[in-house]
């Protein structure tokens, strides 16, 4: 006889990716069905999710939701974390997720993964693209995704002091060219940013994430939250 909860958790998984029979169609259902936490969280943001799948066409779109969702499915792990799905809504381009961390701390997690060649990372990529989406007034996590055998090799720190020095340089376009209005633009909104984590899920588990925290932010992420997280994505 079958088990009802498989047999929940299998309607919830079709429902959600629409059919699709693939490889990620497998593995999204396998979260399902390995986290209760992660299973609440999805059927709570079904249509949101649903529709991220649906118009996720290119391999790499579907890589980014594929991130987006195992981050989900790895912080859930920890019962102090609780997640909101883009809960300023999708058209707003807000952050992925805004965590409740002991009920207390609140901060945003935006996710996102490398795209182009090592050139767009040193000049500043994914950073850069994602500082708009940085609401004021509350910490901000920029996870970035990496396919590396480890989530150190790419130094933040550098990253930024470069683009630091860009912008006292006035190099307007390269911000431009990221959605900011200039290189003022660019520090105000540097300012949001409370922290990176790196991840790449498929190094060992010390090196499968690291933090940098911005000494400059507004708002700073809480020790505790940021060691909780970072302990979450290495034990994925």
């Amino acid at each position: 006889m079958p088990n009802p909860t498989d047999t929940a958790v299998h309607h919830l998984a079709d429902d959600l990716v629409d059919g699709r029979t693939d490889e990620f169609a497998a593995e999204f259902e396998r979260w399902l069905r390995l986290s209760r936490r992660f299973r609440a969280f999805a059927d709570a943001h079904r249509q949101k999710i649903r529709k991220k799948l649906r118009t996720a066409q290119d391999p790499e779109a579907q890589s980014d939701v594929r991130a987006e969702l195992l981050a989900a499915y790895l912080l859930l792990a920890d019962r102090r974390i609780e997640l909101a799905f883009e809960a300023s809504g999708s058209a707003a381009g807000g952050p992925d997720f805004t965590v409740t961390y002991r009920a207390t701390a609140t901060f945003n997690v935006e996710v996102t993964r490398f795209r182009g060649g090592a050139a767009s990372r040193t000049q500043g990529a994914p950073i850069l693209g994602k500082l708009r989406q940085l609401p004021p007034s509350i910490a901000n996590v920029l996870l970035i995704a990496i396919e590396r055998d480890a989530a150190d090799p790419y130094d933040v720190a550098a990253v930024v002091r470069a683009l630091r020095a860009r912008s006292e340089a006035r190099d307007e376009g390269l911000f431009a060219a990221h959605g900011l209005a200039g290189s003022r633009a660019f520090q105000e909104r540097l300012r949001r940013l409370s922290a990176v984590i790196l991840w790449s899920e498929g190094a060992a588990a010390a090196a499968r994430a690291t933090l940098w925290s911005n000494s400059s932010a507004r708002i700073a992420l809480s020790e505790e939250a940021a060691r909780a997280c970072v302990a979450s994505l290495r034990a994925g």
